[in-house]
């Protein structure tokens, strides 16, 4: 097994609450996670149609007859058993009780919020990180990572990317939207994914969107929210010191896994990509959502941000995690690095008050540099850092 990052935050939350609760999408690990790191837990699978009955029929005598500390997977197919851990959680008193985990993340965050709040950590699992899986796969270029993605089974198993992905979407459609919206839908949801990735690294209109689709604005927005909430879309506002002013600027919309994206996009190497001009908005994507992972993966929210303005001005990333050191990266696909690309990330540094030596670009490039005191970073050697 490809070892996680994730792990020793895991560990630390289960010493500070009665209840961890670990989310992500569907295949990204979780289950093997918990079980790796609570190796001397009792695991239940609600899938198993005996133990989710049993579950839902005498919840209080479920938990009874599975005493803590306890690993429930699939732990929203069970929803009366929340009350219960609220109650014996309270009654015991002592952290690291039950883990939960769970694939219906828009469900299992809705009935944590209403019974568990205060009482849980929570953290998310994506998929692989470049610096978790490069650990583990020295051989794995980045350029490799870009259009096979991060979910483990693609590494733990010989299978050909079409086949998993292919077989994902499926999954996905059939056992967490089908549950969200009407049957009628699902063949033009399905067609709503491959306009989403036509999408990717721009700025969201939704009402361009919804016509493409052939839906109303309100229900593509509904749509947006499912991919959202399931952990396979993420939006990117634009910073402005007005926090107000953040949230009503239209954001970017990226995914979460580019093997996924470059699936939907019909890509299958970095040259496919360069032939169908996609290269550019997938690298920019898979370094945006590295950053994302990287905070998670530490148990930090990640604050992260583009920067535009109205002169056409425009920086990829702008990470304010740590607000007292914040990092401003440009994005380029190219292999070969021009002082233009340097320009942006100055005028905005200066602006925004980001020290020189946080100021960098990312490139598929071979060596990492300096360029007047600005760090040119290998994409790899940057991911790995």
């Amino acid at each position: 097994m490809i070892a996680r990052d994730v792990s020793a935050v895991l560990k630390q939350y289960a010493s500070w609450f009665p209840v961890v609760s670990v989310t992500g999408p569907r295949q990204s690990g979780k289950s093997t996670l918990v079980q790796e790191v609570f190796d001397d837990y009792a695991y239940v699978n609600l899938e198993l149609p005996g133990e989710r009955d049993a579950a839902n029929v005498d919840p209080l005598g479920y938990i009874r007859s599975h005493p803590a500390p306890l690993i429930i997977d699939e732990a929203q197919l069970a929803p009366e058993l929340f009350n219960v851990i609220q109650v014996e959680s309270d009654r015991l008193g002592t952290p690291g009780q039950y883990v939960l985990s769970g694939s219906q993340n828009f469900i299992l965050k809705r009935q944590i919020s209403q019974s568990l709040a205060g009482r849980v950590g929570m953290l998310t699992l994506l998929p692989l990180s470049f610096r978790e899986l490069h650990a583990s796969r020295a051989e794995v270029s980045f350029d490799d990572y870009l259009y096979r993605g991060g979910y483990p089974r693609l590494y733990n198993v010989d299978i050909p990317e079409e086949v998993y992905y292919a077989n994902y979407v499926s999954t996905y459609l059939d056992r967490d939207v089908s549950g969200l919206i009407n049957s009628a839908s699902l063949t033009r949801f399905n067609s709503f994914l491959r306009i989403a990735v036509s999408n990717v690294g721009q700025l969201v209109n939704v009402t361009s969107m919804a016509s493409d689709v052939g839906v109303n604005v309100n229900t593509l927005r509904g749509w947006l929210s499912i991919l959202e909430q399931s952990y396979i879309v993420f939006f990117l506002h634009p910073y402005h010191a007005n926090i107000r002013k953040r949230l009503v600027k239209t954001p970017k919309l990226y995914f979460y896994d580019t093997g996924l994206l470059c699936h939907l996009l019909s890509s299958k190497s970095t040259l496919d990509m360069e032939r169908s001009g996609t290269l550019g908005s997938v690298f920019e994507n898979a370094v945006i959502a590295e950053r994302y992972k990287h905070h998670l993966n530490a148990g930090r929210v990640p604050d992260l941000y583009f920067y535009r303005d109205s002169n056409g001005v425009e920086v990829d990333l702008l990470d304010m995690t740590d607000a007292s050191a914040p990092q401003l990266y440009k994005v380029k696909s190219s292999r070969t690095f021009r002082k233009s690309f340097l320009k942006h990330l100055d005028s905005v540094g200066e602006l925004l008050h980001v020290e020189l030596a946080s100021r960098s670009v990312i490139m598929r490039g071979d060596s990492t540099t300096k360029v007047s005191g600005s760090t040119i970073w290998t994409v790899a050697d940057w991911a790995c850092e």
